[in-house]
């Protein structure tokens, strides 16, 4: 494992984000059906909702461009979002041949199940990580974490930080 003892530079905030992205994958519960019930991974599920939630009515050709995903990925995405229950689409009043992808106004039985699981699953795979030798670091890992939630996580209006009652979407 990397020590850093300065200030952070892009390319350490950039292999600190794979990291936490990683971690975030293992945290995340096992989708109904397996994991390899869909082709593409998690991640990308997760980017394209994330982009959802901060594009409203958006295509998914703007998610694509936004993102850096592959159309098809993000079609995959969103099929996937859709039969959760997460995303919803309509057809675009202004162009009837473009679809319109949002969130679904009510939390989906998959993000309840995620929620469910909270933060022992995160604590869990920052345990792994740390390994045994770092166990005694894990609570100000936890909360250094917990910081930058409060701090940088994406609301669903697009915005940093999270709500007051803790929650960004």
């Amino acid at each position: 494992m990397l020590m850093y003892f300065g200030p952070v530079d892009g390319i350490e905030l950039f292999l600190l984000g794979r990291a936490l992205m990683k971690l975030g994958e293992e945290a995340l519960p096992e989708p109904p059906g397996g994991s390899g019930q869909y082709a593409g991974g998690t991640r990308s599920v997760v980017i394209v909702a994330g982009d959802i939630a901060a594009h409203p009515d958006t295509t998914v050709g703007e998610t694509a461009q936004r993102t850096g995903l592959p159309q098809s990925q993000v079609s995959g995405a969103v099929a996937r979002l859709r039969e959760a229950g997460s995303v919803e689409t309509a057809p675009d009043p202004a162009d009837r041949r473009r679809t319109l992808v949002r969130q679904s106004p009510t939390a989906s039985a998959r993000v309840a199940a995620v929620r469910a699981a909270g933060s022992s699953k995160v604590e869990e795979a920052l345990a792994r990580a740390l390994g045994e030798a770092g166990a005694e670091r894990l609570p100000e890992v936890t909360q250094a974490l917990e910081v930058l939630a409060r701090h940088l996580a994406v609301r669903g209006d697009g915005t940093a930080g999270r709500r007051d009652d803790g929650t960004t979407a």
